[in-house]
């Protein structure tokens, strides 16, 4: 995973409640058994019509937002069945950083294993982030360091996370990166413990 700190984008702003992995990336397209390549699925009912062609009202689909790394969505983000492919689609899409005011845990978890960044701010906080973002386009400075979310308006917000998942992404270690950080000690028990 690469280190995650500063994130400066434009925000997509996906004013929907109770976001479900299904719509995040759909079943049919869960066949595949590469981790890439799954961007061009994310929302994919959403942003497409039954046959295949483009709908424009969806915010994706709007070029103000192109290349926006920073998604801001409404509570219960995630929320569904547990896959991995959810996160995969995100970030294959380019976002690096999702905000919403709740999680589906395992889905959050996902996140942070994937190398995204999960913010919870408060609910109104958010309002005003989709606020903003759907009136013109609108961006945000994140500093996972500092752990907070400003906007070029000044505004800014604190967010909490976990330390040890704040270290994962700051170093960009997965939980194989984070293992190999106790490669001594366990090179030393090993020594220690040979096997018979």
């Amino acid at each position: 995973m690469k280190p995650i700190n500063e994130i400066s984008s434009v925000v997509t702003p996906l004013d929907r409640q109770n976001v479900d992995t299904d719509q995040i990336i759909s079943k049919e397209f869960l066949k595949r058994i590469e981790r890439t390549g799954f961007g061009k699925y994310l929302f994919y009912h959403w942003r497409f019509h039954p046959d295949g062609s483009l709908n424009e009202d969806f915010v994706l689909n709007d070029p103000t937002y192109a290349d926006s790394q920073i998604l801001v969505a409404q509570d219960n983000f995630g929320c569904g069945s547990s896959r991995e492919h959810a996160p995969w689609a995100i970030q294959d899409y380019g976002f690096n950083a999702v905000i919403a005011p709740s999680y589906a845990d395992i889905f959050y978890n996902n996140c942070v294993k994937n190398g995204i960044l999960p913010i919870r701010l408060q609910e109104k906080e958010v309002d005003e982030l989709l606020k903003k973002g759907k009136q013109a386009p609108y961006a945000l400075s994140i500093s996972l360091e500092d752990q907070t979310v400003q906007g070029a308006d000044g505004v800014q917000y604190a967010f909490d996370i976990d330390p040890y998942w704040k270290q994962m992404l700051l170093n960009g270690w997965d939980e194989i990166a984070l293992t190999f950080q106790y490669e001594t000690y366990i090179d030393e028990y090993e020594k220690r413990h040979p096997a018979v």
